[in-house]
């Protein structure tokens, strides 16, 4: 599997994002989905990584910098091929690896609160991240959970095959 970053330009890539608003909107009422379209991927602030084998897209992620030393995970998604295959921690590793590399003290990210959503928190749980209420330009809502977690450049994380 290879993690690189994306132009959004592929119709993988694209049918991914388009899955996950879907969902999104059928998971959670209107006001309380704060995915991003394609095109608010693309501001100068975002990042966006995919997940490929074969040409294949398997899962992708963004991070967004709120400060210069503040970034929130967004867009977080594992296609249907690449689900219980470790796409979800590879992207999470690669992402914080890239925080780190930017020098981020912390990351953050915000996600649902619905049961549809469990499997999301455990995995960030399962790589450091605590609850926290709203930052950045979030308000309180029974909707969404807040994740935060503090970046220590000096330590390098768990490997993927101790997450496994």
């Amino acid at each position: 599997m290879q993690i690189t970053v994306d132009n959004l330009t592929c119709d993988g890539v694209r049918g991914l994002l388009e899955e996950h608003l879907t969902d999104m909107y059928a998971t959670s009422p209107p006001e309380s989905v704060h995915a991003l379209d394609m095109n608010a991927l693309k501001h100068s602030a975002i990042t966006f990584w995919s997940a490929r084998e074969n040409g294949v897209v398997l899962g992708c992620v963004a991070l967004k910098a709120l400060t210069l030393t503040h970034g929130e995970i967004k867009s977080m998604r594992t296609a249907d091929k690449g689900r219980n295959r470790g796409v979800g921690s590879a992207l999470l590793t690669h992402l914080i690896h890239q925080a780190k590399q930017r020098g981020y003290q912390q990351l953050s990210l915000e996600t649902g609160s619905m049961e549809y959503f469990a499997p999301a928190r455990r995995l960030y749980h399962k790589f450091g991240f605590e609850y926290c209420g709203p930052f950045a330009d979030y308000a309180w809502d029974p909707n969404s959970c807040y994740m935060t977690r503090v970046i220590d450049n000096n330590a390098t994380g768990p490997t993927l095959a101790q997450l496994n």
